[in-house]
């Protein structure tokens, strides 16, 4: 049974490329790698400690307005630029409405979605993602010293002690203040993150979840729709397939693979409609539609109830947020153009996230000069007018951590990954983070290796197998040659100075821009009763 047949179909009328590579494990930095055609470290976007994605709608981190994306390139040729969907790269600086980091300041004329990401707490009964364990702790620690205050209390009513009753008085609101502090940002998160945009109105919030894909693909189709006459640029990012999972009546138990597949299902449905409106307006042959991921599947993410939510990636190592191993950067990828691509053409060469950016702007025609670009133009290597990738060398970040470096040398199909370090699985012998759910990219939870594990992709893309220098007799070069590449690459960076990034910027994703401030959530109303429903029948 063909489970996506839409998909399929994109990829029979156009080309598939088969080592497609994000340039992060997980969504702010693969996103904001994606967006400026540069690895994330140059923009700030990359993790120093823990948290390696944004967390609040109302901290002040994001992509820095100095940044540029490709939809500011092709909006400054005169293309209509739309975001449909998910942004997850910040609204905020330091005022509610400066909208510093919005769509709408990063060249795109029109957004609709969700300028956060979809996460568990977005629906009850899913849990929460927001720093669980931190939430436990601060729970613990006010129930606690409540307690305390009770005893106290207690001791003092019944003459035991002669306890201050200002001290009591001071406990009490020192109690109340702990509690507000970790109670409101945490337990309102489905209000302060959980919302849709129109630009930079608040239309939903909390959002309804049943009806987003619905809505998010209608959006889409009738941006296409107003903007037939002109150049256009939209990128639709679904909402699939994030957890938590949707459960949509038309699609439930489909699949033989459970929620899961329903939702895979659901994607190419959706798909399908999209590759019909573009037809159907007799668009195909001036249109190029490109299908990908920002990462792998998240392996921890899974159940007893529901069973797998996160995705499965194959024969490849690793997933979501385990650094560099190959199953949670190499994504799909597929580029369908039938007035200028052949249809049915393979590329097994290494590519990224990041060529789409300089892609568009040779496409649109831009030839003004621009920041250091980490991607390539794609259309040669599309059009089979070379048969060679551009990407030599390819460097995979842990957050600001260089992790692993992969080479494709010349005039060979051999591509060596050489890891620098490993995040340390748990339990022991899992094949994933499972105690802290993501891997961490630091200190006691990474193995560093000298020298470092070398892999054949080309023989063995499963990293199975490590070379030495008894089964690999080019081991020394590939050691020596990663080396220099590494050498070379961090000479493109400034000198870091922290807390600023290694291009200058400052540093996106510390915990001072990471963590709620009610003075930049966005808010539908007066600040704090936001609420709102939006009106179906309401569309641009």
């Amino acid at each position: 049974m063909d489970v996506t047949p839409n998909i399929d179909r994109l990829a029979a009328e156009g080309v598939k490329l088969t080592q497609h590579i994000a340039a992060a494990p997980l969504c702010t930095p693969s996103r904001a790698a994606f967006m400026t055609g540069r690895y994330a470290i140059r923009s700030g976007m990359g993790s120093t400690g823990r948290v390696q994605v944004l967390l609040f709608l109302g901290g002040s981190g994001g992509l820095p307005p100095s940044e540029t994306t490709f939809a500011k390139r092709l909006q400054q040729q005169g293309y209509t630029t739309g975001l449909v969907g998910k942004w997850h790269l910040g609204v905020n600086c330091e005022r509610r409405g400066d909208h510093c980091h919005h769509p709408n300041q990063h060249g795109f004329s029109y957004f609709y979605g969700l300028p956060f990401t979809l996460f568990n707490d977005c629906v009850p009964g899913e849990g929460s993602d927001i720093l669980a364990d931190l939430q436990k702790t601060l729970r613990s620690f006010t129930v606690f010293l409540g307690i305390g205050l009770a005893t106290l209390a207690l001791v003092r009513w019944c003459g035991l002690l002669d306890i201050s009753l200002r001290l009591l008085v001071v406990l009490f609101f020192i109690n109340i203040l702990a509690t507000v502090l970790w109670w409101t940002p945490f337990k309102f998160i489905p209000t302060w993150n959980c919302i849709l945009m129109r630009n930079q109105e608040v239309v939903e919030q909390p959002m309804v979840v049943e009806t987003l894909p619905r809505r998010l693909l209608t959006e889409a189709q009738q941006f296409i729709k107003r903007n037939v006459d002109r150049p256009f640029l939209l990128f639709f990012s679904m909402a699939h397939i994030h957890t938590p999972l949707f459960r949509n009546p038309a699609f439930s138990g489909k699949s033989l693979h459970g929620l899961y597949g329903d939702n895979i299902e659901e994607v190419d449905w959706m798909i399908g409609k999209m590759t019909e409106t573009v037809d159907s307006l007799g668009l195909a042959n001036n249109t190029l539609m490109y299908f990908t991921s920002d990462h792998g599947g998240h392996l921890e993410d899974s159940n007893s109830r529901v069973g797998q939510q996160g995705g499965w990636n194959s024969i490849y190592r690793g997933g979501k947020a385990m650094g560099g191993w190959e199953g949670g950067i190499r994504v799909p990828a597929i580029f369908r153009w039938p007035g200028r691509l052949a249809p049915g053409r393979v590329v097994h060469e290494p590519t990224s996230l990041m060529d789409l950016y300089p892609t568009l702007k040779y496409l649109a025609g831009d030839t003004q000069p621009d920041r250091h670009l980490d991607g390539y133009d794609l259309m040669p290597l599309l059009e089979g007018k070379i048969e060679r990738s551009e990407h030599e060398f390819m460097f995979h970040y842990c957050g600001i951590y260089l992790n692993a470096v992969r080479w494709h040398p010349p005039g060979s199909d051999s591509v060596f990954k050489v890891h620098f370090f490993t995040p340390n699985f748990s339990p022991p012998g899992a094949g994933g983070c499972y105690h802290t759910h993501v891997c961490q990219c630091f200190g006691k939870h990474v193995t560093h290796h000298d020298p470092p594990l070398v892999f054949d992709l080309f023989q063995d893309p499963s990293e199975s197998r490590p070379l030495s220098p008894e089964t690999e007799p080019r081991y020394s070069e590939i050691l020596a040659q990663t080396a220099k590449a590494v050498e070379r690459h961090r000479n493109t960076l400034a000198i870091r100075q922290p807390p600023h990034d290694a291009t200058g910027v400052s540093n996106q994703m510390t915990w001072e821009k990471i963590l709620w401030k009610p003075w930049l959530q966005p808010c539908c109303g007066t600040f704090p009763f936001c609420g709102c429903k939006e009106d179906p029948s309401h569309s641009v």
